[in-house]
């Protein structure tokens, strides 16, 4: 079968790859590698096991370039950036809704019958109830939500329209080797710099989901191929919460560090920025129900990246990790 990744150089795009590459399919990446990097696929392209486009999809050419002589598209370009939501939007439009659009009408125009969606938990907003399943009302609260969304009602339309199998997946938190953005990597640089006194970006007590990334990846084609519907929405995580105090104390055990020092920055109602979530909890019955079951908690796979990602940042330093 012939496999397109969108955003495919990324975080959660290339350990896709990885395994898509190990079970045999032929992959096309496609990536603009504005957050993405090329040495996390090289060793698939220099082997000829992927090919990899260098393009950005908010140009529909690359858009149909990309996805000509697919089977199925697996749709993962994204700016990752929650943040940005409150002071560039027209990032997350451009990125987000018209780079879907145009990967959209490349799917129809070509006869691509199947799409795999890259969403995530922040289309629900604040919820009423923490804890949150697949029927409860999309009301996001940053425009990178929002975008989101949109996504989903344009490939609701499209399915309907035009006959696409599409599966949606509402990622929690995804965490794990190569992440380069998000509270833990946060924590680990700022630790770095002042072992003593660490920075929380609002009260702490912020809680969500997380999930390994390879229990992601596992969740992915699970989703895709047990589905039995024309058009699918899926909660990915881990089925359980934790909160941002107990990342940092998780991270800075990690880290040899004690208990430093947390100075807490909240702003509105304590969250960590303006579009930020305060309590969101996935329910993941839906998915467990064709066959997922993780293999970490939210609190073993925040500490299994801070782990690896400790390792990443102090090697690309150019040193070596003492305390772990």
């Amino acid at each position: 079968m012939r496999v397109l990744v969108t955003g495919g150089a990324g975080f959660i795009g290339s350990h896709l790859v990885d395994r898509l590459v190990s079970e045999g399919f032929s992959v096309r990446v496609v990536d603009n590698l504005s957050s993405g990097r090329i040495d996390y696929i090289k060793r698939h392209v220099d082997t000829g096991t992927a090919e990899f486009m260098l393009g950005d999809l908010k140009d529909p050419s690359v858009a149909m370039r990309a996805a000509s002589n697919v089977d199925v598209v697996f749709h993962f370009a994204a700016n990752p950036e929650v943040r940005l939501s409150s002071t560039s939007p027209d990032v997350h439009f451009n990125e987000n809704i018209l780079a879907t659009f145009n990967v959209l009408e490349a799917v129809r125009k070509l006869g691509v019958e199947e799409l795999v969606f890259a969403s995530s938990s922040t289309v629900y907003g604040e919820p009423e109830n923490m804890l949150v399943d697949e029927s409860a009302p999309l009301r996001p609260v940053s425009v990178y939500g929002a975008s989101k969304a949109a996504c989903e009602a344009l490939i609701h339309a499209y399915s309907k329209l035009y006959g696409i199998r599409s599966v949606i997946l509402r990622y929690a938190n995804v965490v794990g080797p190569r992440l380069r953005h998000g509270v833990i990597y946060d924590f680990i640089n700022k630790l770095l710099s002042n072992p003593g006194e660490l920075e929380v970006l609002g009260d702490g007590k912020q809680a969500k989901s997380y999930i390994y990334i390879d229990d992601a990846v596992e969740a992915t084609l699970i989703a895709w191929r047990r589905s039995n519907a024309y058009y699918d929405v899926f909660n990915v995580g881990s089925g359980d919460y934790v909160s941002v105090d107990e990342i940092a104390d998780i991270v800075a055990e990690v880290m040899g560090l004690g208990k430093p020092v947390k100075k807490y920055r909240p702003v509105l109602h304590g969250v960590g920025w303006p579009g930020d979530v305060k309590r969101i909890a996935l329910k993941i019955d839906k998915l467990r129900g064709v066959g997922f079951a993780p293999r970490m908690s939210s609190r073993e796979a925040v500490r299994e990246t801070a782990r690896r990602l400790l390792e990443e940042i102090v090697s690309e330093k150019g040193g070596a990790v003492k305390h772990i």
